[in-house]
This record gives C-alpha cells, structure tokens and sequence, in this order.
C-alpha cells in the first residue's frame, strides 16, 4: 500500500509533544496512550493509527494530493520500533526505575523529532537497511 508520505511527518510532530511532555511530567499514563498509538501504527496499519486518521480527516484535505507516495512499510516498521522502546520505557518507569524510563522515552523522542523537523525517519532507514542486506542471502 501507498502512503501519503506528509502524514508519517504529522504523526512524529504530534509524537514528538506527547514524548516531551512525559519527559516533563514523568506521566506513565501518557506514555501507555503512546505506546498504544504506536500498536496501532504498527499491527493493524497507518490507515488505522490514530494521528494518521487526524492527518488524512483534517490536515489533507486543506494540502491537497501528495507530490508522491511511499511504500507503507518502512513507517510501519518505524512505528514498531517505536512502540518496543516506548514499552521499554513505559515499563522502567512503572517499575520504579525513573531514570531508565526516562532514558528510552528521550531516545523515542530524539527519533519522533528528527522525522518531524527533518524528514529523516530512523525506522524507515533501518528497515531500508536490513531489506537492502537481506537481498541474496540463503534462507534458512
């Protein structure tokens, strides 16, 4: 499936308040609700997660049709790998463990940032890079 690749950005915009806010406020709560917006990206699809829906119902149709489109796939593994380090975090700091929760939680910040402000989606070039390695090898 093809992407509008507009709505990815959107999503890591919103993603990146909600991250910083639970660096600010230390909230598991709204950690969890991110993780749970991350589970949906990443198990039933981006036409699903919730800030794409917010994207393509009220952001889109004031922009207009994207220049281009990309394979889902690659933000979809994003999101995967958004919401293990964001459970990490949301179980270090369930656990008591403040200062690891708030170590992962910066590090999915740090990544939800860099795709918002400039379009650069470290998921998406780690998943670029494993499919890229993976070509040629013997299967198992």
């Amino acid at each position: 499936m093809e992407i509008d690749p507009r709505g990815p950005r959107f999503s890591a915009v919103i993603t990146t308040v909600v991250l910083a806010a639970v660096l600010v406020t230390g909230s598991a709560w709204l950690l969890a609700a991110q993780v749970a917006v991350f589970a949906v990206g990443a198990l039933a699809g981006l036409r699903y997660a919730p800030y794409g829906v917010l994207y393509r119902r009220l952001i889109r149709p004031r922009l207009g049709p994207p220049a281009h489109t990309e394979a889902e796939a690659p933000p979809r593994f994003a999101q995967a790998v958004g919401m293990v380090i964001a459970a990490v975090a949301l179980i270090c700091l369930t656990a008591g463990a403040t200062p690891a929760g708030l170590a992962f939680t910066a590090l999915a910040l740090a990544a939800a940032f860099l795709n918002a402000a400039f379009d650069l989606c470290l998921g998406c070039q780690v998943y670029l890079f494993i499919k890229r390695n993976h070509r040629g090898r013997p299967s198992a």
